[in-house]
């Protein structure tokens, strides 16, 4: 199927095209100046007529009014029941106020004349006429305001005057009412040259001639003069009055319009001569500006390929918390797809649902007070599609726009879950190396301890059991008196047990700092507090210390070297003691407390903490409280601390303080509990 050929300007070569294209947009611009200045021409002229109208309106609009007003001083002069006489020269006195008004009348309800006055700035209006011929107009608009209970108006008639010239005037009836009976009537003879002279506005008749007309527009009477031109505008209007109407005509000339001192005309052919003079320069700024965009396609580009290779998370959000733009690498890091994250606001699909609340808080924070973070950034933790969190670091800076106006925020983000693992392993590995430390620190005092003490101890044992041995000998032999003696064993008894006991704790730190493998056995909490509970006791009976005891129902045994346990109790219970022997503390608690650590994942550990209600540790202390050899004690060897954080960490706890309230602190360490295992052992005595 042959194809229909192209038109011709079609096939013609683009430059002349582009000739063509110009030429017809010359020929559009000169058709639109002719029709904007014909445009302009017929505005104006609606602007002049619509003006005259909205004037002959208001004209209307003042005659009303002014009438009425007449009808209210008329109204005044029969206030206190006036006489002929006074009513007289209250009438010539309104006369001097009102020159719209040629004479004023008080006749009596059958139309006789009682009063009359003429005004004083012309003669007698009726002089030459007489007043009897105007009696039928006086009668029928008396007979219509009688019937509207209200002023009514005669038709306008002509009146001769003695120089000549005449008027035309007309008059106005309002009847007097007294009681509900009719007394009278007023009646006014207005003039009409005086109500176009007296109730119009100067503004008015200074640039307009207005006139009262009748229906076939013969003129009643004129007032105003203008400049004459060859255009005439012309408005009317209609005074509608009970028993009268008159037409109201307002007449304007102006002038026909020029070109260019038409304001309008000329602004609009100023303008068209710079568009055309524009067009001629868009064409070269077209070439130029087609030149620019090549080139920031290119910038465009360039920018996508390297915000693509980049492995740095780019995420770009605006001042509501929406986010606006994802590099791929935040979408990898994440595992959502740029769909499912642009134009999502808070809460961010990758925020962990246990962390929305606080992220949305200080993301609310940011954006209220336009708080910039700091150039370092901040780590956070983000959640993966799959659920998985990681930690992250974020930078964020201000995104401004060409305007120097914040638009949002764009924020760079790094996984650090690699460098997370690599500073724990270095943390792990530093924890060991000073834990050797301090166990070769220990190890040496742990030596000389047991190699100087055994010796002693074993003497003690011994003089203890040889002790034991003569009261048992003597004893068939003692008087009645002195039958206390075996309270004198019991002592013996315990002494010799408290030498065994710190012969075990002596070899038991000596073989924990030689890295030995522990004996480790489960024992239930009660039964390690009910160990050293004698010992606590008596030291508390001598500090005066209030003992106090609360392990949770329910916990399970902890898997231990219960020597060293005890002995980690033990000295903490000492140093809580010793720590509120102070003169003027009065209550002086020591609380042991276990129960299931909060933190611990399945509840597999422990936590045993020791409270006081000292006076707390001040913060140089705290610094360096574990630090081997550093002590507050006069007679300590600042070893005890440290070797207690040593072996709880040799357990895989910890062992930390914070502050009591309202006032000590409380130490605590973690022991791992025995899965699916109940303690059994009684409660502590």
């Amino acid at each position: 199927m042959k194809r229909p050929p192209f038109p011709a300007w079609l096939r013609a070569h683009p430059s002349d095209r582009r000739g063509s294209l110009w030429l017809a947009l010359v020929l559009l611009v000169a058709g639109l100046l002719v029709m904007l200045v014909w445009l302009a021409g017929r505005y104006e002229i609606s602007q002049v007529q619509e003006r005259l109208e909205r004037d002959t309106a208001d004209a209307v609009s003042d005659i009303r009014s002014a009438l009425t007003r007449n009808v209210q001083a008329l109204q005044s002069l029969y206030a206190g029941s006036p006489t002929p006489g006074s009513w007289s020269v209250d009438a010539a006195s309104m006369l001097h106020e009102h020159r719209e008004w040629s004479r004023l009348e008080w006749r009596d309800p059958g139309l006789a004349l009682l009063a009359g006055v003429d005004s004083p700035f012309r003669a007698p209006v009726f002089d030459r006429m007489g007043r009897d011929n105007a009696r039928a107009d006086i009668a029928q608009a008396c007979l219509t305001a009688r019937k509207y209970n209200g002023p009514a108006y005669s038709a306008s008639y002509f009146v001769p005057q003695s120089d000549g010239l005449g008027m035309e005037v007309m008059e106005m009836c309002m009847p007097l009412v007294t009681a509900g009976r009719l007394s009278g009537y007023v009646v006014a003879t207005y003039s009409l040259q005086g109500i176009l002279s007296e109730m119009i506005g100067q503004a008015y008749t200074r640039s307009q001639e207005v006139s009262f007309t009748e229906a076939d527009g013969t003129r009643l009477a004129l007032h105003g003069s203008v400049r004459r031109g060859n255009r005439v505008f012309t408005a009317q209007q209609l005074l509608d009055l009970p028993g009268n109407t008159l037409v109201l005509r307002m007449d304007g000339w102006r002038s026909a319009p020029d070109l260019f001192p038409n304001v309008l005309t000329a602004l609009v052919t100023a303008m068209s001569i710079a568009l055309v003079s524009v067009l001629v320069l868009l064409r070269n700024d077209m070439r130029r500006r087609q030149k620019a965009e090549r080139d920031l396609a290119d910038a465009l580009a360039f920018r996508k390929a390297m915000e693509d290779s980049l492995v740095t998370g780019l995420r770009a959000r605006d001042l509501e918390g929406r986010t606006t733009y994802v590099n791929p690498a935040f979408c990898e890091m994440v595992g959502f797809s740029a769909g499912e994250l642009l134009g999502r606001g808070s809460p961010a699909p990758y925020w962990p649902p246990e962390l929305a609340d606080e992220y949305q808080q200080r993301q609310a924070i940011r954006l209220e007070h336009n708080h910039a973070p700091a150039r370092e950034g901040f780590e956070s933790v983000f959640m993966r599609k799959d659920g998985r969190r990681f930690p992250v670091l974020i930078i964020e800076a201000p995104l401004i726009n060409v305007l120097g106006r914040q638009t949002g925020w764009m924020s760079a983000l790094l996984d650090i879950s690699e460098q997370r693992r690599v500073e724990e392993l270095q943390r792990a590995s530093q924890e060991r190396l000073q834990a050797t430390a301090r166990l070769a620190t220990v190890g040496e005092m742990a030596s000389l301890l047991s190699h100087e003490l055994n010796q002693p101890l074993a003497a003690i044992a011994s003089y203890a059991t040889g002790s034991l041995n003569l009261l048992q000998d003597t004893a068939p032999r003692l008087e009645p008196g002195l039958a206390k003696g075996s309270d004198l064993q019991l002592a013996l008894r315990r002494i010799a047990e408290q030498a065994e006991r710190a012969g075990k704790v002596i070899r038991s730190v000596h073989d924990f700092v030689r890295r030995r493998d522990q004996l480790r056995e489960e024992v239930s909490p009660n039964a390690l507090l009910n160990d050293i509970m004698p010992l606590v006791n008596l030291q508390a009976r001598k500090l005066q210390v209030r003992v106090r005891v609360e392990v949770d129902d329910g916990l399970p045994d902890v898997l231990c070297d219960r020597i060293m346990v005890e002995q980690v109790l033990l000295n903490l219970a000492r140093n809580a003691m010793q720590a509120m022997d102070l003169p003027d503390l009065r209550d002086r608690p020591l609380e042991f407390r276990v129960r299931r650590a909060a933190s611990a994942e399945g509840n597999r550990w422990l936590e045993f903490s020791v409270a006081d209600g000292g006076a707390g540790i001040p913060g140089d202390v705290a610094r360096q409280l574990f630090t081997p050899f550093f002590t507050t004690k006069t007679e300590g060897m600042g070893l005890g601390l440290s070797l207690c954080r040593t072996v709880v960490e040799q357990h895989g706890g910890y062992l930390d303080f914070v502050p009591n309230t309202p006032s000590g602190t409380v130490f605590r360490f973690t022991l791992p509990a025995v899965a699916n295992r109940k303690a059994k052992v009684p409660s502590i005595e």
